[in-house]
């Protein structure tokens, strides 16, 4: 599992091949100047204090080193540089897969889960994957290259101090990987923990208003504070195994450097070795180990960014719902819907729907009505391409609905849900959201008809007034207003309502029945009612009951048939019926 995590997240760095492939250049051409480096300091040495030269003949060298030093500098600012450039182009295209991976699975997907985990994951799990890319990935382009330069170099100069080199630096990665092992699963217990307590935190904020009706908010902030000391305990724990892996990695590296000090000395006391090839090696010695390292040091990020990315192939891995092969076209104009024999079962549930058979005709205004749990929202769902039948057929204009592609179908129907979702932004902008092309004009008329004009202009900067994120600073009607004037605004073939004039006040209600009733003949009307006001729109009323149709007509033919639309109507009106 965590090697395929691991692969996972290698396969992305094709995101940024560019900077990553500088990054390696330049980490290479970095390690180079520093054996030019070492060079120049070991000759300067050699022959000053050694052979007691006079420092004026090595002026050119000590300008050398002084500019390879600025140069390393500046190359070291452009590995900086080029780090953050990757992680950021891969971060952004990981948000971009995931987004689109929720998207497509649609919104009874993210009903099954919780929101906390999943906006841990696209936040603060992103986030998490930038030291992955901009300090792990480069340390281990690196971990290769430049020792492998300065063993080409020491070789030919002294096989002795080239081969200690070669058998300590294995050493460094075996422990690092060992101790890696167990440093892994904590990190990724760790991740487990903070979605756990990102989403029951959200969940409660979610909540509070309720918490604190039945008092029971001191209950949930004890829970809160428990799983923060848990999370707090777990974080500890994997901070302890790295620096504990840290600490072997430098006193492994530190022995392996005083293993060819200790070598080099005895041999230039011995007269086996001249002194500015033994000083030069001596100085390239911290400079092999440095690579090994850092990446030990950087080795918590790669933990980190797997314990991060489990959640995201989980999510990325999860089955499409709605994959359509060659979809066919819909008809022109507005197409007539029709379900027949339709069976929906939900994920290791019971059956909501039932057989049910409904037809609506082009241009219909159509209410569905029905007790709690009758399968209300679930046809909803059916029409609005979140879900296919489990069994039987939804046809729209006679095209299986299985054979439509969801975008195709999206483009003909606006939908305004119970609660619907604002967002940051004018009011403007969020009543002409996904349909810039709307001129300001049709925007006004939009409005109107949902009766959000006349609030609007009552505002100190009218349409350009800002809101906050999900509607802050309006109200409940007002909120629902905008969001009912951005449904007429797209002028689609099919208009899909979820108790459209809840949260309004009575004046406001009647201007949206009136815009209801004012539709263009070419776009059909599907709405859930919940009050008396909006069922004297509907042409047809459909009654639904336990998953089927259990009654439909109009009005005054249901209240003399159906005992189940009576009932219902009794809860509409808050009355005796007559």
């Amino acid at each position: 599992m965590k090697s395929s995590l691991d692969l996972w997240l290698k396969s992305h760095k094709s995101t940024a091949k560019r900077p990553l492939n500088l990054l390696l250049a330049l980490g290479l051409f970095n390690g180079l100047l520093l054996i030019v480096q070492a060079y120049f300091l070991a000759l300067i040495v050699n022959e000053v204090v050694i052979h007691s030269a006079p420092l004026a003949e090595f002026y050119l060298p000590l300008f050398a080193i002084l500019g390879l030093f600025l140069l390393r500098a500046l190359l070291a600012w452009w590995l900086e540089f080029y780090a953050q450039q990757a992680a950021v182009l891969i971060k952004q295209k990981i948000r971009l897969l995931l987004y689109d991976k929720l998207q497509r699975l649609g919104p009874l997907y993210l009903q099954g889960q919780r929101s906390g985990e999943l906006v841990n994951s696209l936040s603060d799990g992103v986030e998490a994957l930038q030291a992955y890319y901009s300090q792990y990935l480069p340390a281990l382009s690196s971990v290769a290259l430049l020792p492998l330069a300065i063993l080409v170099v020491v070789f030919p100069l002294d096989w002795w101090s080239g081969l200690v080199f070669l058998l300590t630096a294995p050493a460094i990665p075996v422990f690092m990987i060992l101790i890696g092992k167990g440093a892994e699963a904590l990190s990724q217990k760790q991740w487990q923990k903070l979605a756990r307590l990102s989403a029951h935190f959200l969940d409660m904020i979610q909540g509070l208003s309720t918490l604190k009706l039945f008092n029971a908010s001191r209950r949930e902030a004890q829970a809160v504070a428990q799983i923060s000391e848990e999370y707090r305990r777990s974080s500890m724990k994997v901070l302890r195994v790295a620096f504990l892996s840290s600490l072997v990695l430098e006193f492994f590296a530190t022995v392996s450097v005083a293993i060819v000090a200790v070598l080099i000395g005895f041999r230039l006391l011995w007269g086996e070795m001249d002194f500015q090839i033994g000083f030069f090696i001596l100085l390239l010695a911290p400079e092999f180990y440095l690579p090994l390292r850092q990446m030990g040091t950087h080795y918590h990020a790669r933990m980190e960014g797997i314990g991060a990315a489990e959640k995201m192939v989980e999510l990325l891995n999860e089955p499409l719902p709605n994959v359509v092969h060659d979809p066919l076209p819909l008809p022109a104009g507005t197409a007539e819907i029709e379900l027949k024999e339709v069976d929906f079962v939900y994920d290791k549930g019971e059956p909501v729907l039932h057989g049910l058979n409904l037809k609506i005709e082009p241009g219909e205004r159509l209410a569905i009505v029905g007790p709690s749990g009758a399968g209300k929202s679930t046809l909803m769902n059916l029409l609005l391409g979140f879900a296919q039948p489990s069994s039987g057929e939804l046809r729209l204009g006679g095209v299986l609905s299985s054979r439509v592609a969801l975008e195709q179908w999206h483009e003909r129907i606006a939908w305004v849900p119970q609660s619907p979702t604002l967002f940051q932004g004018s009011l403007a902008e969020n009543i002409v959201l996904g349909m810039a092309q709307a001129s300001e004009a049709e925007m006004i008329v939009a409005a109107e008809q949902a009766g959000a004009h006349e609030f609007i202009c009552q505002l100190p900067q009218g349409y350009a007034t800002q809101i906050g994120e999900a509607g802050v600073g309006l109200s409940g009607g007002q909120i629902q207003r905008i969001a009912l004037a951005r449904a007429f605004l797209k002028r689609a073939q099919l208009l899909l309502l979820d108790e459209a004039s809840a949260n309004l006040d009575l004046y406001s209600e009647s201007l949206v029945i009136e815009a209801m009733a004012t539709l263009p003949k070419e776009s059909s009307l599907i709405f859930i009612a919940h009050r008396l006001s909006t069922l004297r729109v509907a042409d047809r009323i459909v009654v639904l009951d336990q998953g089927r149709v259990a009654a439909e007509g109009s009005h005054e033919q249901l209240l003399a048939s159906s005992p189940l639309y009576q009932r219902l109507y009794q809860g509409y009106r808050g009355v005796s019926c007559p």
